[in-house]
């Protein structure tokens, strides 16, 4: 063995003396990155889609403004967040923001063009998008396959609180939207 590689040899044999001595040898540290993962499905699952990352739910009722997009064909038939059954011929709609439930009017700003959808669904996932529009609504204001997005603003008419009433939104007073409110004590309490 040649002087420079007695020398290496002696480096990392006096290094590992070291840390024997200071316990360090019996139990090596493992930075988190290296340690195997051991937790199942149901860790990896919560992980993923923890509070801290979820936005919280407007009620307030008041508008908003950002993009809409439209669901794509291969959503038809699935399951939305509320149970129902995706259909492209209706008036479904995804939030990550609005509770479900809540009946909104989109309003297309460069086609003035508007609909009333409900949100059933959460999404979408991609920044600056506030909307994800079934086919049939996005064609009703204007949006084509070819443009895909749009400028909307949306405005809540009916929002669902919590304990069961209903909050009347910035688009109830909208006299172009001929809506029924109901009429019931549990709907027409003090936020109604």
């Amino acid at each position: 063995m040649g002087a420079k590689n007695s020398f290496v040899a002696g480096a990392i044999l006096s290094g590992l003396a070291a840390m024997a001595s200071s316990g360090f040898a019996s139990e090596p540290v493992v930075p988190d990155a290296l340690k195997p993962n051991t937790a199942g499905p149901a860790e990896w699952q919560s992980e993923k889609t923890s509070e801290a990352k979820k936005p919280p739910l407007d009620r307030s009722g008041g508008k908003r403004f950002g993009k809409a997009s439209f669901y794509a064909n291969f959503f038809a038939g699935r399951k939305m967040a509320d149970g129902n059954i995706m259909d492209p011929q209706t008036n479904n709609a995804a939030s990550r923001t609005l509770p479900l439930g809540t009946t909104a009017k989109v309003t297309n700003l460069e086609t003035g063009k508007s609909a009333v959808v409900t949100i059933q669904d959460r999404g979408p996932y991609v920044d600056g998008r506030i909307v994800d529009l079934s086919p049939a609504t996005a064609q009703k204001i204007g949006i084509t396959r070819k443009e895909g997005i749009a400028k909307v603003e949306v405005t809540p008419i009916a929002v669902p609180m919590p304990d069961g009433r209903i909050k009347l939104g910035a688009a109830a007073s909208d006299p172009q939207l001929a809506i029924n409110l109901p009429s019931n004590d549990k709907a027409a309490g003090a936020r109604w």
